[in-house]
């Protein structure tokens, strides 16, 4: 199914100095026309179309979406990474089916490996400027990175298409044979499992994934010491990925891998982390003004998000 809303937006404007006011004026001065209108889809009761028609602008004629959708691979072609941004949006507002997710599809197929699966950046982004942790590989391999996300939000929405069949099997073959993992990868396999058909399968492998992220320390677990957990190999200084970050709602499974006072900290932690500008920080590197001008408003709408699913208050 679509992904539901967290709670109903309000037509009412936040309280001045509130943490939704902040968030609302930081969007306003750096955001996107696609983040103003998802702001206001989730925050002021905008539309859909309005996102929808944001969104369009980076659609290509493949089917896929490309235009810097996702702020780290520049450029007009059409990359794995962008589309998966794209259903991102497309789930939130409830628009994930239709002729316009069956042209998806055909640019998965069109672009997937042999193994059936996605690769994270597709070899047409050479000669375009992309983030040095994404390099460009004449013969990519799949990876759980970028098809676990696009798989997940695809069976979240009862989308059935020839591609996910050899899709899906890459994911659980992925996700159950891991044993050393990073953020990141970790945060695909739990975007694949959170809407996996087989319930009983997925809980079992997020029960496993969970010790993984526990035992190798992949999680900070008390915020006032991050220094006790270790940064992954390649990752910036500082890039550490907090209990919220895997468990960004309720429902989610990854929700059973902390305590409520692990959560609890967390969720603490990332209501502090608003800036002074009323913006949420990128904890990756920064390799470019633009990239990370264009991030910030994504990171502040999911952090609003995440903290309303957990009921923290936003407009006080």
């Amino acid at each position: 199914m679509a992904e539901k809303p967290l709670s109903a937006p309000s037509s009412v404007p936040p309280a001045p100095g509130s943490p939704l006011a902040r968030a609302e004026r930081f969007v306003w001065l750096t955001a996107r026309v696609l983040e103003q209108r998802r702001f206001a889809y989730h925050f002021r009761r905008g539309g859909a179309d309005q996102v929808e028609a944001a969104l369009s602008a980076y659609l290509n004629e493949d089917g896929g979406y490309g235009h810097a959708l996702e702020p780290d691979l520049r450029g007009p072609v059409s990359q794995p990474l962008h589309t998966a941004h794209a259903l991102r949006v497309l789930d939130s507002i409830g628009r994930c089916g239709g002729p316009r997710v069956e042209r998806i599809c055909r640019y998965l197929t069109a672009v997937s490996t042999h193994e059936g699966a996605l690769p994270a950046v597709h070899p047409s982004q050479r000669g375009y400027p992309a983030a040095p942790f994404v390099p460009v590989l004449d013969d990519p391999p799949g990876e759980l990175l970028s098809t676990g996300p696009v798989v997940g939000a695809l069976h979240r929405n009862q989308v059935w298409h020839a591609w996910l069949f050899r899709a899906t099997e890459f994911c659980w073959t992925a996700v159950e044979s891991l044993e050393k993992s990073h953020p990141y990868e970790v945060l695909a396999a739990v975007a694949f499992l959170d809407s996996a058909p087989d319930r009983s399968r997925a809980r079992a492998a997020a029960d496993r994934l969970g010790r993984l992220v526990r035992a190798q320390g992949l999680a900070v677990l008390d915020p006032d010491r991050p220094e006790d957990f270790p940064v992954s190999e390649g990752y910036a200084p500082g890039e550490h990925h907090f209990p919220h970050d895997y468990a960004r709602v309720p429902d989610s499974l990854a929700r059973d891998w902390f305590t409520d006072e692990e959560l609890g900290r967390s969720l603490d932690f990332l209501a502090a982390e608003q800036a002074e500008d009323g913006g949420w920080p990128i904890r990756w590197r920064a390799w470019a003004p633009g990239s990370a001008l264009e991030w910030r408003p994504v990171v502040t709408i999911e952090a609003l998000r995440t903290l309303r699913a957990y009921g923290r208050p936003l407009d006080g």
